[in-house]
């Protein structure tokens, strides 16, 4: 007795239940984007905040802005290619209490992320946290706990030049103990590499907003 052959599946079959398959798996990938998003976006907005309110005491809301050459307005979902993002932190009777921003730059293993306050009254950054770094324990890691490189950010100078267009002189990392200039930090012993990027964060970060933000601070006032 013959055994009847068995009935083979066509490929065109194949293709329309694999595709089915990959819809249907697309379709559960969305919904599940979808419905964390907005958890995901909250945690990011409260991460934000507490760095931004850690650098700027007193800070009871915040505001995302951009800085371009035309102007500052606040961050939406189409910004523009040159613009420079922002934070405006206000205390509870609504009056400015500081700006904040954020800088990096690459140390001696990764990138070293910083959020800095700068205070327009006193032209100068007043505070940092870092926001992220994978620098050597024990080493690079001391500008999170360092209370002497720490203090140079209570009034470090990044006051613009008289014509607006850049800092009247470049934030620099100088070695321990030679620092003679507001303008300058006084690098951690041992953990140069990392102090320095800190510095060349802040400054590249403050050459490209200031000149933005200082001549549409008043609008940041409510003036």
């Amino acid at each position: 007795m013959n055994t009847p052959a068995p009935v083979l599946t066509s490929s065109k079959a194949m293709i329309l239940t694999l595709g089915l398959v990959a819809t249907l798996c697309g379709i559960l990938i969305v919904s599940a984007y979808q419905g964390t998003l907005s958890a995901v976006n909250a945690n990011k907005r409260i991460r934000l905040e507490r760095a931004v309110f850690k650098v700027i005491p007193g800070a009871a809301t915040m505001k995302e802005f951009v800085a371009t050459p035309s102007g500052i307005e606040p961050a939406g979902a189409n910004v523009a290619a040159d613009a420079v993002k922002f934070y405006v932190a206000y205390d509870k009777a609504g009056a400015l209490k500081g700006i904040a921003a954020e800088a990096g730059s690459t140390g001696y293993s990764s990138v070293v992320r910083v959020m800095y306050a700068y205070d327009p009254a006193k032209q100068a950054i007043t505070g940092i946290g870092v926001i992220s770094m994978n620098e050597t324990p024990g080493i690079g890691d001391r500008i999170l706990t360092d209370k002497a490189f720490l203090d140079n950010f209570k009034d470090l100078d990044v006051s613009l030049a008289p014509d607006m267009k850049a800092l009247a002189h470049e934030v620099k990392t100088v070695k321990h103990g030679t620092k003679q200039h507001p303008w300058e930090i006084d690098a951690i012993s041992g953990a140069t590499v990392t102090s320095k990027a800190v510095g060349r964060g802040i400054n590249s970060s403050t050459q490209r907003l200031l000149p933005l933000l200082v001549p549409n601070i008043k609008k940041l006032r409510g003036e």
